[in-house]
């Protein structure tokens, strides 16, 4: 029995394999004009830590012995609360991507309770600070940490009221899985935010 051979010609050519698809490019998250924004809020807590350790250095004892004059209960609860609020933020971002519209909700409102736990805070300190006589008068540790501190308070102001805008925005659907920049824009200040605090909370209350 005969057994026919196909011609050359009709033989299909080898097809190379496909090459992979290039892998999707990094995205920066939120918006340029916030990142504009961070960027000059780092520019200015940059140079009051630029003067803090100048006055640090111009003044060690009072640098040393200045944490043991503040409350560490204050500084600790101010550090949960804003670790706590920035957890809440991340989760409500997290949910939104997954669709879940009321389950961000639910975490911008815990986020906006534990972050006006800070401002809080900082009213029944400042009661206890003055009843201690620590005021403008009490020297160049008191004063440096006075203007940290109430600088970087007025920056967690900004941010709760940027949370209650999220919130608002959310409550009206304006963000969706694909399109929530404006809610990322947000957890990134507000992520910065907690991250300055955690620099500013070891100078001032546990480094003497």
């Amino acid at each position: 029995m005969s057994i026919a051979v196909p011609a050359p010609s009709t033989i299909a050519p080898a097809v190379p394999p496909a090459a992979p698809a290039p892998a999707a490019t990094g995205r920066i998250p939120g918006s340029k004009a916030m990142w504009v924004g961070i960027f000059c809020e780092l520019t200015e807590f940059a140079l009051l830590f630029a003067v803090f350790f100048v006055a640090r250095a111009h003044h060690p004892e009072a640098f040393s012995a200045g944490p043991s004059r503040l409350s560490l209960l204050a500084g600790t609860g101010y550090t949960l609360m804003l670790l706590t609020s920035g957890w809440c933020v991340a989760r409500a971002v997290h949910a939104m991507r997954s669709g879940k519209r009321s389950h961000c909700m639910r975490w911008l409102v815990g986020a906006l309770v534990f972050g006006l736990g800070y401002p809080a805070i900082k009213v029944f300190e400042l009661q206890r600070n003055f009843a201690h006589g620590l005021d403008g008068s009490a020297g160049v540790f008191i004063v440096s940490y006075y203007y940290l501190t109430f600088t970087h308070l007025v920056h967690v102001f900004w941010g709760l009221l940027g949370m209650l805008w999220v919130m608002a925005r959310t409550g009206l659907g304006a963000y969706t899985p694909e399109d929530h920049g404006g809610l990322e824009a947000f957890a990134c200040y507000w992520h910065v935010t907690d991250m300055l605090w955690l620099m500013i909370f070891p100078l001032f209350y546990l480094l003497g």
